[in-house]
């Protein structure tokens, strides 16, 4: 029996694409990657969100190419550093210039998703300690106050942060990212402290719409822990790392309540913080002894040496919405894949899992859009749909782009698609 089939989505599923500011915009502004990115041997290849994909100058070349792929829901994110340079002082002349950008989409008939913490901060945030700061969150919720007033004529759909985890872990944890500490207090700190954003943050962004119709979620990155050996204490480490990972700050983001680690005490109402579970999803995880184990050989993997095990997202969706009674929203889900060898099956074998197991996924957003500045990569990580070539800025779509433009516009895989883009895979 073949590996393929066709299927098609037979309840309503909304595909598109996702992308960073700081990933893709260029040019420079003070923010902590700009930053982190001149300190020596910090990015594999050296280089920088200096260039990334020149997004900034670029947007209408590559919304048209996204109208073109059939692309009609777009998550992007607001560069924080260049909406408030300065502490207490915002710019007018960027504000106006994502506005152009929403009414660009709009117009093109894409819907925008809009993010609002994807891992950068400006400078002067950093320099006063970033989310470790007692006044972070008011300073947080100031900008998200005054950006979305700004663009809510223009959009409705929000995410307030991205990956609090990873963010944390990542910068705090391990320090390969910034700021570059490691101190696990400090790494739970920032990611409760995140979570308290998010908290906040959905509550001002329903006040600010009144009656108006908005949707508020978060995108949470969640990895499927197996443990090498089968034992109760292999399994007990996979339910610990779970939990200190993602399992108790999905908790708190998504009801206000508190569980190990992410203890706090507030006012905050204890009832649902989101309109919908956002779900980051790239790849499962063998620990042994609370350590990854790198995945052998023979085991399917991408050019980062991540697994590709596409079981894990009907997991996890089905984990999270019956834990909250949430519909989910597939935020990200990519993979790494330079030749363009693996991505269309990629694609095929977790989009399939959602068209016929997951009735409750309203959306799926690709990552990404556009090969990018992928933090820590650099440029050396391509996740896009369409090739980017950084010297020249030329765009081309991949075969991958063309059969995921394709499951758009037929709602599903044919046979006549499956003998296109996936006979050799």
């Amino acid at each position: 029996m073949t590996r393929f089939t066709p299927f098609h989505f037979t309840h309503s599923v909304e595909l598109g694409v996702a992308t960073a500011p700081t990933q893709i915009e260029g040019f420079p502004t003070k923010n902590s990657w700009y930053d982190w990115a001149s300190i020596s041997e910090k990015i594999v290849d050296g280089s920088s969100p200096f260039r990334a994909n020149e997004h900034w100058d670029r947007y209408k070349e590559d919304i048209d190419l996204m109208a073109s792929l059939h692309i009609r829901h777009y998550r992007l994110g607001l560069e924080w550093s260049r909406i408030e340079p300065e502490e207490g002082r915002f710019d007018e002349a960027v504000v106006e210039h994502y506005r152009e950008e929403l009414i660009y989409m709009l117009e093109k008939g894409i819907r925008p998703l809009v993010t609002l913490h994807h891992f950068s901060n400006p400078s002067w945030f950093e320099r006063r300690g970033g989310f470790l700061n007692k006044d972070s969150i008011d300073i947080f919720l100031r900008f998200v106050r005054y950006a979305v007033k700004k663009i809510s004529d223009l959009c409705s759909e929000y995410i307030t942060v991205n990956e609090p985890n990873v963010y944390a872990v990542n910068g705090y944890l391990y320090g390969i990212w910034p700021p570059g500490r490691k101190k696990i207090r400090e790494a739970f700190s920032v990611m409760r402290n995140l979570s308290i954003c998010h908290l906040r943050a959905y509550e001002d962004i329903h006040d600010i719409f009144g009656n108006k119709p908005v949707r508020v979620g978060y995108a949470n990155h969640m990895r499927v822990f197996r443990a090498k050996s089968n034992s109760p204490f292999g399994k007990l480490q996979s339910e610990i790392l779970d939990c200190l990972f993602q399992g108790s700050v999905t908790r708190l983001m998504t009801t206000g309540r508190s569980a190990f680690p992410m203890y706090w005490f507030s006012g905050v109402k204890k009832y649902p913080h989101c309109d919908f579970i956002g779900i980051n999803y790239y790849t499962r995880c063998t620990m042994h002894l609370l350590q990854e184990i790198p995945v052998p050989e023979h085991v399917p993997h991408n050019d980062l040496g991540w697994e590709i095990y596409p079981d894990g997202i009907t997991e996890l969706c089905e984990k999270y919405h019956c834990l909250y009674k949430l519909p989910v929203w597939i935020t990200e889900n990519g993979t790494c894949d330079a030749r363009d060898a693996f991505r269309a099956s990629y694609i095929y074998e977790h989009l399939r899992r959602i068209a016929l197991s997951l009735p409750f996924v309203e959306r799926y957003y690709h990552w990404t859009f556009i090969d990018n500045f992928e933090w820590s990569e650099g440029e050396t990580a391509p996740f896009g749909l369409v090739q980017n070539d950084y010297a020249t800025q030329r765009r081309t779509v991949r075969e991958s782009g063309n059969f995921y433009s394709e499951i758009i516009a037929e709602n599903g895989v044919s046979q006549e698609m499956i003998d296109m883009y996936l006979s050799s895979a």
